[in-house]
C-alpha cells in the first residue's frame, strides 16, 4: 500500500475537526464500533487469529490484543481526569509491547472475552466522569496533551482503523460516513502543507468535500472518489482503490501509480 504504516501504528494526535467535541455522542459511536469489531472477532478461529494482519509483523491476534490493551490504557487516562492524578497511559513502552505480544496468541474465546471486558471497563470509566472532569488535559503516551473530550474519538479511530487492519472482511467501505468524512477533514488538514508533496486537489464526489494538498500553484493532479476511498488512501489503508486521478484534464489509466506517497499515521 502506498502509505501503509511500516511500524506498529497509533492514530494521529489530532481528532475530529469540530470546535466542540461531544464526548457522549462519540461514546455512542464507540459502542456501535465495538459491536462491529466483536462480531468480526467472533468469526475468527485459531488459525485466522494467527494469520498475518495488514500491519507489518503483526498477526490478527496482535491487533486484537492491542485494541484490548488500548482500552485499558484509556481507562488510565480517564482515571487521571477523574482524580487529578498524573496516571500514565501505559506503565512504559516496554510494558505496552509486552502486553500486546503476550496476548497475541491466545485462543479465540479469550481474545473475544478480553475485547468485550476491556471495552466494558472503558465505558464504565467514561460513565463515571463528571462533566467538569471532561475538561481535564490528558497526556498521550507520545507526550502531547489533549482534552479529555477528545478521548472517545481517539478510541473510535483505534477501533475503525484497526478493524480494517485485521484484514478479516471489514474494509473502509464499511466505515460510517460521518467517521470517514471527519477523518478526511483531519488528514487533509495534516497534509495540506506537507513538504515535497505535489499540489493535489481532492474531491469527495459523494459528500462534496474538497481539499488542497501540497505546494502552491496549479494542482498537478485531481483525485476524485467516495469519501471513504479518499480517507482510506490518506490513512494508508488503501493504495488508491476506487479513486480516479486526472492530470492535465484527463483521467490516468493507472491512477494508483500516480498517487504520491504520504507519511504513515502516528
Amino acid at each position: 500500500m502506498t502509505t501503509q504504516p511500516t511500524s506498529q501504528p497509533t492514530t494521529q494526535p489530532t481528532t475530529q475537526p469540530t470546535s466542540q467535541p461531544d464526548p457522549h455522542a462519540d461514546l455512542a459511536r464507540v459502542a456501535e464500533s465495538t459491536e462491529r469489531l466483536l462480531h468480526t472477532a467472533a468469526g475468527l478461529d485459531q488459525a485466522a487469529i494467527g494469520a498475518p494482519s495488514a500491519l507489518p509483523t503483526w498477526s490478527r491476534g496482535h491487533v486484537l490484543a492491542h485494541l484490548a490493551r488500548n482500552a485499558d490504557s484509556l481507562v488510565n487516562l480517564l482515571e487521571s481526569a477523574r482524580t487529578g492524578l498524573d496516571i500514565p497511559q501505559y506503565a512504559s513502552d516496554e510494558a505496552r509491547e509486552q502486553g500486546i505480544a503476550q496476548g497475541a496468541g491466545r485462543p479465540p474465546a479469550e481474545q473475544l472475552t478480553d475485547l468485550r471486558e476491556s471495552a466494558a471497563r472503558l465505558a464504565e470509566a467514561a460513565a463515571a466522569l463528571s462533566e467538569a472532569a471532561w475538561g481535564a488535559e490528558l497526556k498521550h503516551r507520545h507526550g502531547y496533551t489533549f482534552p479529555a473530550t477528545d478521548l472517545p474519538w481517539k478510541r473510535l479511530q483505534e477501533l475503525e482503523y484497526h478493524h480494517v487492519d485485521l484484514a478479516a472482511g471489514y474494509t473502509p467501505a464499511h466505515w460510517p460516513e460521518e467517521f470517514a468524512a471527519a477523518e478526511f477533514a483531519t488528514l487533509t488538514a495534516r497534509f495540506a502543507t506537507l513538504d515535497g508533496l505535489p499540489a493535489l486537489d481532492l474531491l469527495a464526489d459523494d459528500t462534496g468535500a474538497k481539499a488542497r494538498l501540497g505546494g502552491e500553484g496549479e494542482p498537478v493532479l485531481r483525485v476524485e472518489g467516495p469519501v471513504r476511498a479518499l480517507t482510506a488512501w490518506l490513512s494508508g489503508r488503501s493504495d488508491g482503490d476506487g479513486l480516479q486521478v486526472h492530470r492535465d484534464g484527463g483521467p490516468l489509466a493507472d491512477p494508483r501509480a500516480a498517487l504520491p506517497a504520504l507519511p504513515a499515521m502516528r
